[in-house]
This record gives C-alpha cells, structure tokens and sequence, in this order.
C-alpha cells in the first residue's frame, strides 16, 4: 500500500497558525504521512534562528532582517496581540497545560522526519540565506513543493 501524503504551505508569521500547522503535520506523521511544511513569506520567520548570525546583507535585506521576528518564539498572533501581552499570555496558558510550545512542535517534527522547506525564492526576496535559518531543513522552489502536492492526499494552506 502507498504511503499517505500530507503537505502544507505556511505562509502566516502568527505563533497560533504556525503551532496548527505544526500539530496538523506531526498528527499526520504520527498517522504514518508522509509531510511536508513548504515555509514561504512569512512563515519562514518559524525557521530562523533566535540568535543574531553575522551574514554579509545589503541595505535592504538588513532591514527586513531586523523587522521580521527572529525565531519561533518571537511570532506575534494573529489575534488579541494587546501591545504584546498576548503571545505572553498564550504562552502562558501553553505552559499551564503542559502543552507543547512551537519550538518545541518544530522540534518533533525534525525527530520524525516531516521535511520541512524553505522557499528560496521568498529568502531572496526576503534577504535570508542558510546560515541563519535552522539546521537539518531543506531549501527548494516552488516545484519542488508543487511535485509533493501532486501526490498529496491533505493539502493546506495556512
């Protein structure tokens, strides 16, 4: 029998979406899916490191650099932002329950070999390079996502 295919796009930077993204892939892995999270625009924010990575930037890139969160910690939500109290409270509510943080979502995912992606025509745009995106992901067009999906018996866009 052919192994079940689940991909998904995640092009938001809120934390909320991201950790849906991440709980809907590591929940298909744990179905035996195959999955892929193809990270474009804004959700490429997820995978970048949370410390600073010396990296030769123009002007441009520079500041796109300093305004988009730097990790997965750092994603704002989608909603009830509250001059920043509302990721602090998620969190918070996160921590009560013993849940898992995106982080650590992101991690599992790793350990079960979802084949997470970074666009890397959104990284140019963007001004990203490798070095400071996290370790053990793959770099890929829109092909190479589009190829995955082909196959795919759960497709989403988040």
């Amino acid at each position: 029998m052919e192994k079940k295919r689940t991909t998904i796009v995640l092009f938001s930077g809120d934390y909320d979406k991201a950790m849906a993204a991440y709980i809907i892939a590591n929940g298909a892995a744990a179905y035996d899916h195959e999955v892929t999270i193809f990270h474009t625009f804004w959700g490429l924010n997820a995978l970048r490191k949370q410390e600073d990575v010396e990296v030769k930037k123009g002007f441009l890139e520079k500041m796109f650099g300093k305004m988009m969160p730097r990790g997965a910690e750092q994603l704002g939500l989608s909603k009830m932002q509250m001059a920043g109290m509302g990721p602090k409270m998620i969190k918070h509510v996160i921590d009560k329950h013993n849940a898992l943080t995106l982080t650590q979502l992101i991690e599992m995912a790793q350990e079960q070999e979802i084949k997470l992606v970074s666009c890397t025509m959104t990284m140019d745009l963007l001004g990203l390079q490798q070095e400071e995106l996290l370790d053990g992901i793959e770099y890929a067009g829109v092909a190479a996502y589009l190829a995955d999906a082909e196959d795919g018996n759960v497709n989403l866009f988040i």
